[in-house]
């Protein structure tokens, strides 16, 4: 196909060319492809070219050429225009992050720090008491093991094991009725000898007018049986009396031994009081530590059963003999018990040993260390402030601080808080709240 009008000769000839018409085997024999090549020629002054003079195939491509450079000029819009949008985006974006930073910032450093809760306590000048820490066993004054002192039927327990009892208070009654006719039947003996009595000297007396000298009346007595009836009387009333059994201590009452019904003969057990509140301590003391300790000292009894407490108490005897086996003697410790010990527990026992007066004393939990060096943290005007010490002696509750051996001055005020709770991680002049005891 060729360009058969010279007319168009200023417009560019279109050569349709045809590849080989050779084919492979395995091509398809309808397989064509055509190729234009275009030559420009510069057009001749003066003269148009209609379009309608164009061949077909080249109107073709002309129309292809036009839609594709349409496309690309939409494309290469719309890519501008996005290109803009997200840069103008970015922009913003970045500027508002940079704001929010900047504010961020701003607020963080406006913010006040986050205080800790600790627990502190105050620094005092005060006596440390120097103690020797030993164990030993609680036991109660009084284990009142009650026995029936008369024979007779039990009525009524009024009480159970567990049970607070006061001093005099009803614990056990027998059948009253025995214990009546006998009332009754050693007054009426007494009144039959009585009776005698007066039988054998008021006649003679009226007629003499002379009562009788009191070793006859005595005489008289003892031969009308009235003595002896008195006396039978008399014990009757205090079986009476006996019949109902009262606590001799105010205590509790740990077993019963009788019930209602039983038959009692004297002698018998009935029940057990202890009384729970008046209590000593045994105490082991090794030998060594016996010139130590005197009567009239201080002592802390902790237990398992006080829940962490101390209960104090006072040195109440140092006994003399020492066990062979064990080289240890007994220091009896008495002590008010709140309810939580009870007789035949094992109690912590701290006893005064020797008393350092005047001596500036923080709590020995307070007390850590640094890089091997021991320091506490005060608390000044909300901050924790570690404050480094010459630790002297120390009991396990209370430590003694010493003066510095550069300044000879104690670092340490009498009233500072020093922190006992709280402390083990903070760092210096961290900012901390002090909790009260309530929170």
């Amino acid at each position: 196909m060729g360009v058969s009008d010279g007319g168009l000769s200023g417009i560019a000839d279109l050569n349709v060319t045809q590849p080989d018409a050779r084919q492979n085997d395995d091509a398809a024999p309808t397989s064509r492809r055509y190729y234009v090549e275009e030559t420009r020629r510069r057009p001749m002054p003066g003269r148009r070219r209609p379009i309608e003079s164009v061949p077909l195939m080249s109107r073709h491509v002309l129309t292809v050429h036009r839609h594709a450079a349409r496309r690309l000029l939409v494309l290469a819009t719309s890519v501008t225009a996005f290109w803009a949008c997200s840069k103008a985006d970015g922009d913003s974006a970045t500027s508002d992050s940079s704001a929010a930073s900047a504010s961020a910032d701003s607020a963080d450093a406006a913010r006040p720090a986050l205080a800790l809760p600790v627990s502190a306590e105050e620094a005092s000048d005060a006596d440390l008491v120097l103690r020797v820490t030993t164990t030993g066993q609680v036991r109660s004054d009084a284990v009142v093991k009650l026995k029936a002192e008369v024979p007779g039927t039990v009525a009524r327990v009024l009480v159970r094991p567990g049970q607070q009892v006061t001093q005099g208070q009803e614990l056990v009654r027998f059948d009253a009725y025995p214990f009546e006719l006998a009332v009754r039947e050693a007054a009426a003996r007494s009144d039959e000898a009585e009776q005698r009595f007066l039988e054998s000297y008021v006649p003679e007396s009226l007629v003499t007018g002379q009562g009788p000298t009191p070793e006859q009346r005595r005489a008289l007595m003892n031969k009308a049986g009235l003595t002896g009836a008195r006396l039978q009387l008399e014990r009757a009333k205090f079986e009476q009396d006996r019949a109902v059994i009262r606590s001799p201590v105010a205590g509790t009452v740990d077993a019963i031994d009788v019930a209602v019904g039983e038959k009692i003969g004297a002698g018998q057990p009935l029940l057990t009081v202890v009384d729970t509140r008046n209590l000593r301590i045994e105490a082991q003391v090794l030998e060594h530590d016996l010139p130590l300790i005197r009567v009239g000292g201080e002592a802390v009894v902790s237990s398992a059963a006080t829940g962490g407490r101390s209960l104090p108490g006072r040195i109440e005897a140092v006994l003399p003999l020492v066990d062979s086996v064990t080289r240890a003697g007994r220091a009896l410790v008495r002590v008010r018990n709140d309810g939580a010990l009870r007789p035949g527990m094992y109690a912590d026992v701290s006893l005064e040993a020797a008393r350092l007066r005047n001596r500036r004393l923080v709590p020995a939990k307070a007390v850590i260390e640094r890089d091997g060096r021991p320091l506490v943290f005060v608390v000044r005007d909300g901050r924790a402030q570690w404050t480094y010490i010459l630790p002297g002696r120390s009991n396990g509750s209370f430590t003694e601080v010493l003066p510095d051996s550069v300044t000879g001055e104690i670092p340490v005020k009498a009233g500072d808080p020093v922190i006992i709770e709280g402390h083990l991680t903070l760092t210096h002049d961290a900012p901390v709240r002090v909790r009260t005891p309530d929170a």
